[in-house]
């Protein structure tokens, strides 16, 4: 279908405060994104932050997780995208492309780089959440000096350049629309993820493993964008019967649910599990970068998870063709993958929240797996986490485990659980937890945050004892990492608290809440004794010395967080 030639019109704005992008792009209710241009504003930005001979005639992705505004904020980046002079924009069928397919396609078509639509796994709807971000020409989030640079052009801009003749309300059938000098191509969502999916795994022994009426899988993709990827792949791929995946059907208001796969927000799934009725449970959030992954009446922690992944990355295809190039962890996340790269003897790194610290590791052929305790897991595959990635790692090492007995229907099956405690046999346990407040009052947060620091450059908390002198300080800072890669300073990144035993208290505000304040407090013991210990039980003096120090409840009013991980 062609369209002529442009009709590109200027139009007068007006700056919106508060455009400032944090770790996942810009993140604000629904109702905010729908004020005149602000959407419109922040867009321009993008544009007006990169160098204009680069986006003249450029190729760039665009797709979301379907959540509501979508439809119509797809609308406007095409507008601005032509008059812009970007030459082509790849949209995923129905405007939807998982954040992972989002990175693979930018690489694949070598696009200079892509506007992702979600909030990832902040609630939909109405009066839910929107979020818009950029990803630069390796697939992944853009540094802090382009976010930093977009944030600038937001608190100056002047103009708005749409082409106002560019429109394709109806995203649901393939093809490509053309203009003078712009074209859009809606593209199948799957196809291009599907064929690097399958470069990775061994899909014969995927489907054998999940043949097996041993073994049983249960899906959630908690009504986000992955339902029509686990459809697809899971499903007609794999051999999953469609009965096994629910909430699958992308919703606006995700069914009115909260797509963060974690035990407090997928109660379905983890309510099955607990009862045993699978042997495997996985769930994924609005975006699909990323995942949970349970075992029968066993919760895997997602920092184990990487871990595990990691200690076994010669049963998976890609790492056999590939190598261990390194591994590395956001700074909250626990350290059991340490132990993991020192028995491997490869290069291991600690950097800050946000994915885009890995993408400049991945880019130096320096790193190969990571992970966030925020159930982020991903490789040097694309330059973004990757929760279907993730629930096929599991698969392939349930599957390479099991070589011998899926050919004895007789053999019982090695578990999940079964490998994740062997591996803590092996490397010790850190028991681990995350304590999240959210949507607290942002100066109570502030005050309480600034108090704690005060305490660590003070040094006043060095050497006091706790629970019988159990516990001593002796070291506590505020997280600064120096990019090895791009000798870029990311300051502010969390406050850690570090006992002689080794355990760690860690204390962040997130950028990942479009309001008030969400205060995340992360817990990590390691213990080479006690393995099979509860979580709670086993950190709760840690918990108590942590709620102590900070006087949460005294600036918060909170007795008691949101979500426990």
């Amino acid at each position: 279908m062609t369209g002529g030639k442009l009709i590109i019109k200027e139009i007068e704005t007006k700056v919106y405060q508060g455009q400032k992008p944090g770790t996942s792009g810009l993140r604000k209710r629904v109702v905010e994104f729908q004020q005149e241009n602000y959407l419109d504003n922040f867009v321009q930005s993008i544009f007006n932050a990169l160098p204009s001979e680069q986006v003249k005639g450029s190729l760039f992705v665009v797709g979301g997780d379907g959540r509501y505004f979508n439809k119509d904020a797809i609308q406007v980046i095409f507008k601005i995208a032509a008059a812009n002079g970007v030459r082509k924009i790849l949209v995923g069928q129905n405007g939807l492309l998982s954040t992972p397919a989002i990175s693979s396609l930018v690489r694949s078509k070598q696009a200079l780089g892509a506007i992702l639509l979600t909030a990832s796994h902040n609630p939909g709807g109405p009066k839910g959440d929107f979020g818009i971000k950029y990803n630069i020409s390796n697939g992944g989030p853009a540094p802090e000096s382009i976010t930093n640079a977009i944030y600038q052009q937001t608190l100056s801009i002047k103009t708005i350049v749409k082409a106002e003749n560019v429109e394709v309300r109806d995203l649901s059938k393939i093809g490509v629309y053309e203009w003078d000098g712009f074209s859009i191509e809606i593209v199948d969502s799957i196809d291009c993820y599907l064929t690097l999916m399958k470069d990775i795994f061994n899909f014969s022994q995927l489907r054998q493993l999940i043949s097996d009426k041993r073994f049983t899988l249960k899906f959630d993709a908690m009504s986000g964008v992955t339902g029509v990827y686990a459809k697809r792949i899971l499903s007609q791929e794999l051999g999953l019967s469609i009965d096994n995946l629910i909430n699958c059907e992308p919703s606006e208001d995700f069914n009115n649910g909260h797509p963060d796969p974690n035990l407090t927000y997928a109660p379905l799934l983890v309510d099955m599990m607990n009862k045993g009725l699978f042997d495997m449970g996985c769930a994924s959030d609005g975006d699909g970068d990323r995942n949970m992954i349970l075992g029968n009446k066993f919760f895997l922690n997602p920092s184990d998870s990487v871990a595990v992944i990691a200690a076994n990355y010669k049963s998976i295809p890609y790492f056999q063709k590939t190598g261990l190039k390194g591994l590395a962890r956001s700074m909250p996340t626990s350290a059991a993958l340490e132990h993991v790269a020192k028995s491997l003897q490869v290069p291991f790194f600690e950097v800050p929240t946000g994915w885009k610290f890995f993408g400049n590791l991945m880019d130096a052929g320096q790193l190969s797996i990571c992970g966030e305790e925020s159930f982020g897991t991903g490789s040097d595959h694309i330059r973004e986490k990757d929760g279907l990635w993730a629930v096929l790692c599991w698969l392939q090492i349930l599957a390479d485990r099991n070589q011998t007995q899926l050919s004895n229907p007789n053999d019982k099956l090695v578990s999940l659980q079964d490998i994740v405690r062997e591996h803590w046999e092996k490397f010790g346990r850190n028991y681990y937890s995350r304590y999240d407040y959210e949507e607290v009052d942002a100066k109570g947060a502030d005050e309480m945050m600034k108090s704690l620091l005060q305490q660590i450059q003070s040094k006043s908390l060095i050497g006091r004892k706790f629970h019988q002198d159990v516990y001593e300080i002796v070291e506590c800072d505020d997280f600064e990492y120096f990019d090895p890669i791009d000798k870029s300073v990311s300051s502010h990144q969390g406050l850690r608290i570090k006992f002689s035993d080794g355990s760690r208290i860690i204390y962040r505000l997130s950028g990942t809440g479009s309001s008030g304040a969400t205060i995340r407090i992360y817990f990590d013991k390691y213990d080479k004794v006690s393995l099979l210990n509860d979580p709670q039980q086993h950190l709760k003096d840690l918990i108590h010395i942590a709620l102590d120090l900070s006087k949460l409840q005294q600036y918060t009013g909170r007795n008691e967080p949101n979500v426990i991980t």
